[in-house]
C-alpha cells in the first residue's frame, strides 16, 4: 500500500529506517523495541491489521512508550471489504486492547490535514509518553490532493527521553533504564494506572481539537468527522439554498472528544 511504498523510498534519504515486518504482530512489537530506545517510530495498517496490533499497543501503553499508529479504515467486521469505512471509531476511542487506557485519536478530513496532524501526533506522543492513533477512512487513504509540506504551526517543548534504553554501564552516572509493561505487585500496577489516569485527565484538558462550521443561527447541527464531515459541508450548502440553517461540529480529536463544543451546540 501507499504508506510503506513511500516510506521505503523516503526514510533512507533522511537518515531514517524503513523495516518491513513479516506480520502486523511483529510490526507493533518492533515499534515497542524501537520506541524503547527513544526513536520516533510509527506503523500503519488497515482495520483487521490494527486489531492484530492491539495487544502490542496495550504493551506500549503499559511501558509508557510514545509511538504513532495510522489506521486507514476499511469495512468490517471480519475481513469485510476494502471499501472506505469509519467503523473503527469505538476501537480507537475506547483504547482497543485490554486494560484501562486511552489513545489520543486524531481524525483528518483532508490529505493536507493528515500531513499536519502527523506532525502533531509525534509531538503529542513524546509529550505524554503514549501511543497516538491517526484514524482516517479509506477515501483519504486513496484520494489525491495538492498539499504543502510546511513546518509545524507551533513548536512544542518536549521532555528529554531519559527513560530510554540507550546503553548502560556502571560508569555512565544514571540509573539503568527498564522498559516494562508487566507489574507483578498489585500496588505497583495500581500506581501505574493512577499515573496514566492523571495523564489522561491532563490530555482531556489540554488537547481537544474541534472545528465549528456555520453554527451561528443554525437550527440543526450535524456532528461528523473525517471525509464524512466534508460531505456534510456540501449538504449544508444544499440545505442553505432550501432555507434550512444547518451547522457542523467536526471532532478533530476523537479522543479527547470535544464534549463542550457538542454541548454548546
Amino acid at each position: 500500500n501507499d504508506i510503506p511504498e513511500y516510506m521505503s523510498a523516503k526514510l533512507p534519504e533522511i537518515g531514517g529506517c524503513f523495516l518491513q515486518a513479516e506480520s502486523e504482530v511483529a510490526a507493533i512489537n518492533m515499534v515497542y523495541g524501537a520506541s524503547g530506545t527513544g526513536a520516533r517510530v510509527m506503523t500503519s495498517s488497515s482495520s483487521p491489521g490494527i486489531s492484530l496490533k492491539m495487544e502490542g499497543i496495550s504493551y506500549c501503553v503499559g511501558a509508557e512508550l510514545p509511538c504513532v499508529i495510522v489506521n486507514i479504515m476499511r469495512g468490517g467486521p471480519g475481513l469485510g471489504s476494502i471499501q472506505a469505512s469509519q467503523g473503527d471509531y469505538f476501537q480507537a476511542t475506547r483504547g482497543g486492547g485490554h486494560g484501562d487506557y486511552r489513545l489520543i485519536t486524531l481524525a483528518p478530513a483532508s490529505v493536507q490535514e493528515a500531513i499536519d496532524l502527523m506532525q502533531d501526533a509525534f509531538d503529542l506522543a513524546d509529550l505524554y509518553r503514549t501511543p497516538v492513533m491517526v484514524l482516517a477512512d479509506g477515501i483519504i487513504g486513496q484520494m489525491m490532493e495538492p498539499v504543502e509540506f510546511k513546518p509545524a504551526a507551533t513548536q512544542r517543548e518536549l521532555p528529554p527521553k531519559d527513560w530510554a534504553a540507550t546503553g548502560w554501564s556502571p560508569a555512565c552516572g544514571r540509573p539503568r533504564a527498564i522498559v516494562n509493561s508487566l507489574y507483578i505487585e498489585t500496588e505497583a500496577l495500581d500506581a501505574m494506572n493512577q499515573r496514566l489516569q492523571t495523564r489522561y485527565r491532563q490530555i482531556e484538558e489540554q488537547e481537544v481539537r474541534v472545528e465549528e462550521y456555520n453554527l451561528p443561527g443554525a437550527e440543526f447541527v450535524i456532528c461528523a468527522y473525517g471525509t464524512v464531515a466534508r460531505i456534510c459541508k456540501s449538504a449544508i450548502a444544499i440545505c442553505a439554498k432550501e432555507g434550512l440553517k444547518v451547522g457542523l461540529v467536526r471532532p478533530i480529536t476523537l479522543w479527547p472528544f470535544p464534549v463542550a463544543a457538542v454541548q454548546n451546540a
